[in-house]
C-alpha cells in the first residue's frame, strides 16, 4: 500500500477483487491471491475506521446553550443516525416530547 492509506481507494481495490473473483475467470491461484489481497484490505480498512472512530467526538448543547464535549458512542449512533428515530426534547415548562406526536 502507499504511504498514506487512502480508504476510498481501498474500497475501490476491494469492488475490484470481487468482481474478478465473481467473474469466475480466475484460476484457483490467482483466485487465492486476489482473497489474500481482499482479506489485507478489509483488515486495512476495520483499522481505519476504529482509528477514525476514536477520534471523533461530538458536541452538545447543554441546557445553558454551553457546548459540552462527548467521546462518541457508536452504540448511540446506529447507521443511517439521523434517520427515523428523534431524540426526546425536554423544554423549560414542558413535559417530554419525543417528537413523533403529530
Amino acid at each position: 500500500m502507499s504511504e498514506k492509506f487512502q480508504f476510498e481507494n481501498a474500497l475501490e481495490n476491494l469492488e475490484k477483487i470481487v468482481e474478478s473473483m465473481e467473474s469466475g475467470e480466475l484460476t484457483l491461484d490467482q483466485a487465492l491471491k486476489r482473497y489474500e489481497e481482499g482479506v489485507a484490505l478489509v483488515r486495512a480498512c476495520q483499522s481505519k475506521l476504529v482509528e477514525t472512530e476514536k477520534r471523533i467526538e461530538v458536541l452538545t448543547r447543554t441546557l445553558d446553550g454551553s457546548l459540552k464535549k462527548e467521546a462518541f458512542d457508536p452504540q448511540e449512533a446506529p447507521r443511517g443516525a439521523g434517520k427515523g428515530k428523534k431524540k426526546k426534547v425536554v423544554s423549560e415548562g414542558s413535559e417530554e416530547n419525543s417528537g413523533d406526536e403529530d
